[in-house]
């Protein structure tokens, strides 16, 4: 098994995107790439502790690729927006993907240079590409948000 974090606006929506792709075992939303130990919800929502909302994503390499992760990552967002994603604006919804070793940077910094060459997107791309720090788990109820409520999408 290995393990990929990506922020890519409000992590309910993202956890759907990741969790329907085959070869991934299991999504887990948190926090990464802030300052503050063990942060809350609430204190990552008032931006008082500068991490991201994230998923980190459980996976069988030899059932899915890290690149097709992020071609995921990719299509689940607008990767052009600084600090927002649709209504949700804010530092905890960047656009940001944590490597957890050299080869995830490698493929991470190639794939977005592939993107911006693409031609696909009008403006530059905002990704911040980072080694992974600490993840935090996000609370429980968090935790399949969309699922639990039987629904697919986050916004309509």
């Amino acid at each position: 098994m290995a393990t990929a974090m990506f922020g890519a606006g409000c992590f309910w929506g993202v956890e759907v995107a990741f969790g329907n792709v085959s070869g991934v075992s299991s999504t887990t939303v948190g926090y990464a790439g802030g300052s503050h130990p063990d942060p809350t919800y609430e204190q990552v929502c008032r931006g008082d502790t500068g991490h991201a909302e994230v998923v980190r994503v459980t996976f069988e390499p030899d059932q899915v690729s890290f690149e097709t992760l992020l071609d995921v990552f990719w299509e689940c967002h607008d990767p052009t927006q600084v600090n927002r994603q649709g209504p949700d604006i804010g530092y905890q919804y960047r656009s940001v993907i944590y490597c957890e070793d050299v080869d995830q940077l490698a493929a991470a910094r190639a794939s977005k240079e592939r993107l911006e060459r693409s031609g696909r997107v009008q403006r530059s791309i905002a990704t911040a590409i980072e080694s992974a720090g600490t993840f935090y788990p996000a609370e429980e109820y968090h935790q399949q948000y969309l699922a639990k409520r039987g629904l697919a999408v986050c916004h309509v």
